[in-house]
């Protein structure tokens, strides 16, 4: 294959971040073409004008309803995660999550609005199209976007530790990011064999014929060690060639949304959280009113829900309301948490249990559900306000398991360089741990979220927890 064939062919090959702007312009399109047919199907049942004109258009909708595809595009947060969005299951899921919760959302903001005042017909239509559109796309995407002839086709050099354990996350994703053709390895023993169930092909010394044979697009490199001279220039030929080289670090956090902790030296952890993680004032600044707002609204809702889950709880396992516990924040300062008691109370008053060992039989029906919908962690809107949380952060430990973890896990003080969170970057993409080596690949996504925490990520971070909330995927 000539240079010129190869760049072609790549050409059509597309990486995450084009995946994720290709499945955003669909959404989009699809959100549009339902707005149109809403207004239409408004529009044929007006009892004034009784059809789709200028006039209508001027007279009848709001300003608000034409930022409806908008607002479709946020509720769909989940969904342009790419390896979520190639789930058959996980898009209907989450479309249909997406469904329900704008109509209970338009449906609260009906009932506590002064009658006819907001339209019944064109948001229900539109609600019922952007449905059908959005998986009618989605489908598209699924059967043609996520075929072989679209996917990266990716080398791996390095068949050590880190490239075990690179090879072993992309195992676990399903469906694959890209078409793994094989590794790339210098150790004459490791020539022949598998490693993590991918086949170790050649040395670098035919690097770029296998690159040309194969029309591969990248290469991730995972050599922890010291690089061979050889191997080194054979990159660079490649990289000459279009083909993308990226490092183990970099494409483990790509595809993952988490830092490789099992695979990093102090000197790396130092640049990336002391030199990287430096954020601008004016974000601290805009996270701390966004806190600020967040907290006010949230306590007003605490206000409102408090009495109706207060008697559930009572009527089933009587007092207290309010649990209360000790919990590491920032900078290893410890303050009080509040949560809605969820368990039924210990047998003697001496009696301790850390969450990670909690017997399910503790937990009440009531308490069931309030974890089932997070509405037991309502109360943290206080700590929010009191300025010992924040919205978005790591989740708060206990400081007895801070101490365990310190001392099996690698770098697990650095989760406590910023406030703990309500939400989080780990608890939208992984949720609960029970054992350390969940714990540890926790502490990858708090991590990963300190590195590279802005504005927009805490958007996403909420929105996607609204998503768990009616989804009933709390713990």
């Amino acid at each position: 294959m000539t240079y010129k064939q190869a760049k072609r062919s790549r050409t059509w090959r597309l990486r995450l971040g084009e995946r994720r702007v290709l499945i955003l312009i669909g959404d989009l399109i699809a959100a549009l073409i339902a707005l149109l047919g809403a207004l239409y199907f408004w529009a044929a049942g007006d009892q004034w004008l009784g059809r789709l004109s200028i006039e209508f258009l001027q007279q009848r909708p709001q300003a608000w309803f034409y930022l409806l595809p908008v607002f479709w595009v946020f509720m769909m947060v989940e969904l342009y995660d790419v390896h979520r969005a190639a789930s058959w299951r996980a898009t209907l899921r989450s479309i249909l999550i997406a469904a329900l919760f704008g109509s209970g959302i338009y449906l609260l903001i009906y009932f506590s609005s002064a009658p006819f005042s907001l339209p019944r017909r064109g948001v229900a239509g539109f609600i019922v199209l952007v449905s059908v559109f959005t998986l009618i796309w989605r489908m598209i995407y699924i059967r043609v976007f996520t075929a072989p002839q679209f996917m990266r086709r990716v080398l791996l050099v390095g068949a050590g530790s880190t490239g075990q354990g690179l090879l072993e996350a992309i195992n676990d994703l399903w469906p694959p990011p890209f078409h793994l053709l094989g590794v790339i390895d210098d150790d004459p023993q490791k020539v022949g064999t598998e490693i993590a169930g991918i086949k170790v092909i050649d040395n670098s010394d035919r690097l770029l014929e296998i690159v040309m044979e194969n029309e591969i697009t990248d290469i991730l490199v995972a050599i922890s060690g010291r690089m061979q001279n050889s191997t080194f220039r054979a990159l660079l030929d490649a990289q000459e060639l279009g083909v993308e080289i990226t490092r183990m670090p970099v494409a483990y956090e790509e595809l993952l949304g988490r830092v490789p902790i099992h695979h990093l030296e102090a000197d790396w952890i130092l640049r990336s959280f002391v030199d990287e993680t430096r954020v601008s004032g004016i974000y601290e600044i805009v996270k701390r009113l966004v806190d600020i707002a967040g907290g006010l609204i949230g306590v007003l809702i605490l206000i409102a829900i408090t009495p109706i889950v207060s008697l559930l709880i009572l009527l089933e396992s009587g007092w207290p309301v309010i649990f209360s516990q000790m919990r590491v924040g920032k900078g290893g300062r410890q303050y009080r948490i509040l949560k809605f008691r969820t368990l039924h109370k210990p047998k003697g008053d001496g009696e301790k249990r850390s969450p990670i060992n909690e017997d399910e039989t503790r937990i009440t029906k009531v308490g069931r559900f309030l974890r089932k919908t997070h509405l037991d962690e309502w109360p943290q809107f206080i700590n929010v306000l009191r300025g010992e949380m924040s919205l978005v952060g790591p989740r708060p430990e206990q400081p007895s398991l801070v101490d365990r973890w310190q001392e099996s896990i690698p770098f697990y003080r650095a989760r406590l360089l910023i406030k703990p969170g309500i939400a989080g970057w780990a608890q939208v993409n992984f949720g609960y741990a029970s054992t350390i080596e969940e714990t540890a690949t926790k502490l990858e996504y708090d991590l990963y979220y300190i590195k590279n925490r802005n504005m927009i990520m805490d958007i996403v971070v909420i929105l996607r927890t609204f998503g768990t909330m009616f989804g009933f995927r709390g713990r």
